[in-house]
């Protein structure tokens, strides 16, 4: 299939980003991958410098672009709670002023354009699972709140355009996603237990780690945000993507030191504030407009995220 249009993926660089860039070249797009490396990494991305279809700028999305694009996946924004609270007035920015920059961008090329939201908007919900039309339960003034605001902020943005210029938007509220690319210090639970794992240190679970999570595998999740981007216009979501198997964090942990044959041991620590004591997605709605599942077993997908885990170690250890 070749489809030739010329795509912008803000956040390109980071773990998501790149994996959606690898995809749309090869299915034949040509793609502009936007990132100002705050999360990002080179190293993601390394492999496309010098491809035809591929282009890389540097350029931080609270200023505005003016390129030439059919489509824009707008993903730009740091996605885990380390990188999100190291300058929260600045993640507050990016979802805010970089949805403003990108939404006039796509009202002066007439593109149609994807929002990358999260399970965040739901806060530490009081229904379970969370459909669509939940509006959430979230603290507006707490440690999370750059994000979990910034991004209900960011959707309500798109819905206003979508009413008030007939943009065309679609917006997907994105599940916990891991593999390959991950960021091994962000903080999040695959990545931190699989780097304590390998490196036989003690994994760290906060509370009893009998919070839950669904947890979602990349290949997967794009799959899901292509099929998004390519629905009718009159579809505008939200849609909610991730992989509605539940585990508790522990029942994780004991997958990763089964996975990695580690000698690791289970260490408690205190709960940190605003942690939500259960996420899972309910997918009803993106099988009924996407034709979408997701396919990938967690202990699968967990082998593949080792597996790049165990090369990134032994690099930085050469």
């Amino acid at each position: 299939m070749h489809s030739n249009k010329r795509i912008l993926v803000t956040g390109g660089a980071g773990f998501l980003g790149s994996h959606l860039c690898d995809r749309l070249l090869a299915r034949g797009d040509e793609v502009l991958c936007v990132d100002n490396f705050f999360t990002g990494s080179r190293r993601n991305i390394e492999h496309l410098i010098g491809h035809k279809r591929f282009e890389l700028m540097r350029h931080d999305v609270t200023f505005p672009l003016y390129v030439e694009v059919d489509e824009i996946y707008n993903l730009a924004c740091p996605a885990s709670p380390v990188h999100y609270q190291h300058d929260p007035v600045a993640t507050t920015k990016v979802s805010v002023h970089g949805a403003i920059n990108m939404l006039g961008l796509a009202k002066r090329v007439k593109a149609k354009i994807l929002q990358a939201s999260t399970s965040e908007v739901y806060g530490d919900p009081s229904v379970h699972p969370q459909t669509e039309d939940y509006w959430g339960n979230v603290n507006p003034i707490g440690i999370r709140s750059c994000y979990d605001e910034g991004k209900r902020c960011a959707e309500t943005l798109f819905f206003d355009y979508w009413r008030q210029h007939k943009l065309r938007i679609k917006v997907m509220r994105i599940f916990n996603t891991y593999g390959p690319r991950m960021h091994p210090n962000d903080g999040r639970v695959v990545s931190n237990f699989i780097v304590q794992a390998l490196r036989g240190e003690d994994i760290t679970i906060y509370g009893e780690g009998g919070q839950t999570r669904s947890f979602c595998y990349v290949d997967d999740l794009l799959d899901g945000m292509v099929r998004l981007m390519e629905t009718p216009d009159e579809v505008t979501g939200p849609v909610n993507i991730g992989n509605p198997n539940e585990f508790t964090i522990r029942q994780l942990a004991e997958r990763v030191i089964a996975l990695t044959g580690s000698s690791s041991k289970l260490v408690f620590q205190p709960l940190p504030s605003d942690d939500p004591r259960q996420r899972q997605p309910d997918i009803t709605l993106a099988g009924r407009l996407l034709d979408w599942k997701p396919t990938i077993e967690l202990d699968e997908g967990l082998r593949h995220t080792i597996a790049y885990f165990d090369d990134l170690l032994s690099e930085s250890a050469a």
